[in-house]
Order: structure tokens, then sequence, then C-alpha cells
């Protein structure tokens, strides 16, 4: 009998969580691909704003994820949780249609990675929960995919549009409504949720018994990935390069579009692959080629080296943003794993929100070059405490 592929192994909710990402992500990506030039045309927000709002907004969403992670862990239960989550990031879709000011982004925009937050520690826990030993990281790689499948839909639907309405940004944010409602029933009713093992049972992780079994192995990889978002600020910095580059305007969220490609394209393959290497030999593998990225993106002068900038960025997300889910699935207790991704997160959001707010001073005081310089030097911090713990 010939054997099973490892994508017909992986069970069916892991799939439905995937493609609930894909969903929302084109709604998110729809919006998201378009709301810096936004921001910067028609509300006249500096790069400083764009990135205070941005990088907030982001590490808000990351920051949530800390207590949403514990109460799972807590109720012993993940879905709910994540599909309120959903429903939140839903509703608030709407307000970007309708707003008139930075401050009505800014709030729109926090309200949804609130969302975000909520639901993203207790869906990983669950596909860490649902998703078999042996595929746990191409379970990850294949949510990531299908999540980044929908981050290139979205900017080409957004793109589409933009040609055909005639840069009208605020019919578009409409559109992407649609979406982000479908994600939220299909969440509701395409994934169902395994019961518990008997040997494993809720638990109180603020508990100090508790937090001290999240290992020295764990905790090094929450520092990692605290650095690699230090090294990875804010992807509305990739539209404002290409903007800069000469790019017409409804041609920019190609740019996104073509980021998102290379990373859904890569996603699975690298996660699978880390089913069988080495995590280490593949992070520092994934830093080397983030620095290629943001030494292309110094010196892009023209648009067709944004976009090879992009594409080796991209490249980077798919080797490494699944892995990094990976290795924390892998140095947690079963019990803890939804507090285990909230901590991660938690410091993953605080590098977010000083990398952004970075990005954005040396944007203004400094030039372009020196914001992905910046990026390329944490890079190497990175690839040194690496060094330093191996």
């Amino acid at each position: 009998m010939k054997p099973k592929s490892t994508l017909s192994q992986i069970p069916l909710s892991i799939w439905m969580l995937g493609f609930v990402s894909l969903l929302m992500d084109i709604s998110s990506e729809m919006i998201h691909s378009l709301l810096p030039l936004f921001m910067a045309t028609t509300l006249g927000a500096s790069a400083l704003t764009i990135g205070l709002i941005e990088g907030g907004a982001e590490a808000t969403a990351l920051m949530v994820k800390v207590f949403s992670g514990m109460l799972s862990d807590y109720m012993g239960k993940r879905k709910w949780l994540a599909v309120t989550g959903y429903a939140l990031a839903a509703i608030t879709k709407p307000v970007f249609a309708l707003a008139s000011s930075n401050g009505a982004i800014l709030g729109a925009r926090l309200m949804d990675r609130i969302g975000k937050g909520i639901r993203g520690a207790p869906r990983d826990a669950l596909i860490a929960d649902i998703a078999p030993l042996h595929l746990r990281g191409a379970s990850f790689g294949l949510r990531q995919s299908l999540d980044t499948v929908g981050a290139f839909v979205g900017p080409l639907i957004a793109t589409g549009l933009m040609l055909l309405w005639a840069n009208d940004f605020r019919a578009i944010f409409w559109v992407a409504v649609i979406p982000a409602f479908l994600a939220v029933a299909l969440l509701i009713f395409g994934v169902k949720e395994p019961g518990r093992s008997a040997n494993i049972k809720p638990v109180n992780p603020i508990q100090r018994k508790n937090l001290i079994r999240l290992s020295g192995t764990y905790w090094w990889v929450v520092a990692i990935g605290a650095i690699f978002t230090l090294a990875r600020f804010s992807e509305a910095f990739l539209v404002l390069r290409a903007q800069q580059s000469g790019m017409t305007l409804a041609l920019i969220p190609l740019v996104m579009m073509l980021m998102s490609l290379i990373y859904a394209a890569s996603a699975y393959p690298f996660g699978k692959l880390s089913d069988n290497m080495s995590h280490i030999k593949l992070l520092v593998l994934g830093l080397l080629v983030l620095i290629a990225a943001d030494l292309v993106l110094a010196h892009s002068k023209h648009w067709s080296m944004v976009l090879i900038g992009v594409t080796l960025w991209g490249l980077h997300m798919g080797m490494t943003q699944g892995l990094l889910a990976t290795m924390v699935a892998d140095t947690a207790p079963a019990d803890l794993r939804g507090t285990a991704y909230g901590f991660f997160n938690l410091l993953s959001g605080i590098a977010m929100l000083i990398a952004s707010v970075l990005a954005g001073i040396l944007w203004d005081q400094l030039g372009a070059d020196f914001t992905f310089y910046a990026g390329a030097i944490f890079c190497c911090i990175a690839l040194l405490v690496i060094k330093i713990k191996n």
C-alpha cells in the first residue's frame, strides 16, 4: 500500500484553522496593504505617525496573547477564545472605511489587533494539541502557509479594485468586511476542539509552581523570538520603500502580495523540513536571508531592487515563523502551551513596538537606508546570541 502523504495525514481541524486564517488575512491585508498609503496621502500622516500606529497595534496584539493564552490553560478550552478574537477583529473592519482621522485609524487598529491577540495563543496551542507529534512542524507550516495565501490574495484584490475604482480606498475597505465574517462562521462550524487527555488537567498558570515549569530552553526561544522581531519591524515600511522607488500608487499593494506569495510558498516546505532538521541551523539560515533582505532594501533606488528585497523578506518569514512556533510547542509542557505562546508573544510585542518606533524615527531623521541597516544590525545580534548559547 502506498504510504499517505504528509498533507493527507494532517487532521481536518488544522486545515480548517488554516482556511479561517486565510479568510481573515484576505480581509486584513486588503486593508493593511493600503493603510500606510491611505494615512500618508488622505490623512497626511508622517512616517513616525505610521510607525507608532503600526507598531502600537501589532505590539498590542502580541501582548494581549499572554492573557488569552493563560486563560485558555486555566479554562482547559481554546476554541471559543479564538472565536471571540476573530469576531472582535471582524466587527472592527467597517471602522477603517468610516475613519476620517489618524486617531480613528489608531482606535480601529488597536481593537483589530486586540482581537488578533485574543485568538493567537489559543489557536496556536490548539494546533499543538491537535497535531501528531511527528507532524507538528508540518502542521504549523500548513497553517502559516494558508494564512499567507490570504495575505497574498488580499493585496491582489486590493490592487485590482484600486485600478477598477480609481483609487477609492474606502470602497475597498468595505469589501474587506465580507471575508472577515466568513472566517468567524467557518471557525464556529468547521473546527472541532479535541477532548483533553485524562492526565492533562486545567491549571492556574500564574501560580509560581506552574511558571517555573517553563524551562530555560523555552525562555531562550522567547529571547530569540524577541530579537527576531527587533530585526523585522512593521511591514508598513516595505510599502513606504516601494512608494519611494517610484512605483505607481495603485500597484504598490503588489509589494505585499509578492512577499506573501513567497512566504506562503515556503512556509509549509520549511515547516516540514523542521521536523527533520536542526532548528538552530534553520534559524541561522533564516537570519542570513533577512540580513540580505535588509541590505538590498537599504540600497534600493529602483522598484526592481525593492522587489528583490521583499522576496528575500518573504523567504525569511517562511523559514522562521512556523519554526519558532514549533520550538515553543517543543519546549513547553502540554498544559501550559497557551501560557507559553502568550509569554513568547508578549516579549515579541514589546520588541515590535520598539522596532517600529525606532524605524519611524530613523526613517524621518536619517532616511530609509538607515532603517534597514538597523534591521541588519539586530540580525547580527541574534546570530551572536545563538552562537553564545550553542
